[in-house]
């Protein structure tokens, strides 16, 4: 049974959304502020992440910034705001999918089952990776770049995956910062620009050619 963890402060959306959730099949844990979310995370297994954007304790995007340093489980938002920089913000720090408030429940039910859908064909496709003159093997930790070997450091492999496992989706410097370097990191944000010009250099056309730039955004792998 798919789990679900829930981050909604309104009682009564909390429990409506849980009861019609769970007479579906999926198993929700419902939380009322951001701070209990985080504990239940970091304690539990979920295949994905609802949270409302303003929450007591922690709100969503914060929230959303902490999970996506640990886990690509994916995240869909719930919003009553509909500001385009909102929106923005949440796609940068790693938000799957947007549902604005008020929402009918069926339509919420469909975007759950298609998110955890996308979500576990980028797991699948994360193993073994080619494209392009681009071979990875991601469990053998093995590189190789029309057909001749490359050699990575660490730092540098985990970044080719992370791109690799949410390919199409900007990623932040924060959101790169947070994931491969850690939230205890405390220098400059550029360091980010370095890997991602020796990851392109490295990758050769492949690189140059999939690792855009997204002017004032991030990067993506297209």
């Amino acid at each position: 049974m798919d789990r679900i963890l829930l981050a909604e402060d309104n009682d009564n959306l909390r429990e409506v959304m849980s009861d019609y959730l769970s007479d579906r099949g999926f198993e929700v844990c419902a939380k009322a502020d951001g701070l209990a979310a985080w504990d239940a995370f970091c304690e539990g297994s979920f295949q994905l992440v609802i949270l409302d954007v303003m929450m007591p304790g922690m709100n969503g995007f914060e929230l959303c910034r902490r999970i996506r340093a640990r886990e690509d489980v994916p995240i869909l938002f719930l919003t009553a705001r509909v500001q385009e920089e909102d929106q923005l913000r949440g796609y940068s720090l790693g938000a799957d999918e947007y549902i604005v408030k008020p929402f009918s429940l069926p339509v919420l039910a469909a975007k759950c089952k298609a998110v955890m859908e996308r979500a576990a064909g980028r797991s699948v496709s994360a193993d073994v990776f080619s494209e392009d003159g681009l071979s990875v093997d991601f469990t053998a930790h093995k590189v190789t770049v029309d057909g001749a070997g490359v050699e990575l450091q660490a730092l540098d492999f985990n970044l080719l995956r992370y791109f690799v496992q949410n390919r199409g989706r900007v990623l932040s410097r924060e959101q790169i910062l947070d994931r491969i370097w850690g939230l205890s990191y405390e220098g400059s944000d550029r360091v980010v620009d370095t890997h991602i010009k020796k990851l392109r250099k490295a990758l050769g056309t492949f690189g140059r050619n999939h690792i855009e730039t997204v002017i004032k955004e991030g990067y993506r792998l297209s």
